[in-house]
């Protein structure tokens, strides 16, 4: 399977991180999109608002056919924080309504489900579509759905770092996205280049590939700059590993 729907949209299961991208990067955000990225992630905080401002930019006029997810409440998630992030998304998104937006991490002076209800009244108001939460918990997953449905998880998570194990198995037992931040990070070990060598692709394509095939609802979203490096992630979509016993390992 090489697509997911997500937040109402089938999206590629390789999506598209922007934490590195400016406002000098529009054009490589276009090329994107045209490239096959139809989910692209970032976050009130990139770059310093530069991210979403690029991707405002870029999207402008694109319409539904693409996924924009962004995030707040990094630094604080009372509602008052929330709220004004929110809406400072929503002018440099340039849009009236938001695909997906993560609570960025839960705020350890905030009750989450005071959190949430912030987010949950752009909901109703039909400002965000869909919520998703970040850095989070099976317990926080499930905080969270007695407040307003959740339709992705951001943990990090890739072949070096698989402490959120417990996570991706919820998701997957409860049709959750499980959005993987820094999935190429790690050398993933020995397996990993003997993949690459023998498939004849990258190790950054193995990587890849080995997420979509831990779990049908993982939906990576490398960042980059490069088309190139981009289209290399794309193709792992296509990519057969086989049993992966080597990889994994």
């Amino acid at each position: 399977m090489t697509t997911f729907r997500l937040a109402g949209v089938d999206v590629p299961r390789i999506g598209l991180g922007t934490n590195r991208l400016r406002t000098e990067h529009v054009g490589f955000i276009r090329d994107a999109v045209a490239a096959g990225i139809r989910h692209i992630d970032t976050a009130h905080l990139y770059t310093g608002g530069e991210s979403e401002r690029a991707v405002g930019e870029a999207l402008e006029g694109v319409g539904e056919e693409v996924l924009v997810a962004t995030k707040g409440g990094y630094r604080g998630a009372r509602p008052e924080v929330l709220h004004a992030e929110i809406e400072q998304s929503l002018r440099s998104l340039r849009t009236e309504a938001i695909g997906l937006y993560y609570l960025h991490r839960v705020d350890p002076e905030t009750p989450l489900e005071e959190s949430l209800g912030a987010i949950k009244a752009y909901v109703d108001r039909g400002a965000i579509r869909h919520v998703g939460v970040s850095d989070v918990s099976v317990e926080h997953i499930e905080r969270a759905r007695q407040v307003v449905a959740i339709a992705a998880v951001q943990n990090q998570y890739n072949l070096g770092d698989r402490n959120h194990e417990d996570v991706v198995d919820y998701c997957e037992r409860e049709g959750i996205a499980f959005v993987p931040y820094h999935p190429l990070t790690g050398d993933g070990g020995p397996g990993v280049s003997a993949a690459a060598e023998r498939l004849g692709v990258t190790v950054n394509a193995i990587k890849l590939a080995w997420l979509l095939q831990r779990s049908p609802v993982m939906l990576p979203i490398p960042g980059t700059r490069s088309i190139e490096h981009l289209r290399e992630n794309l193709a792992a979509l296509e990519l057969d590993l086989g049993g992966g016993d080597e990889i994994a390992a």
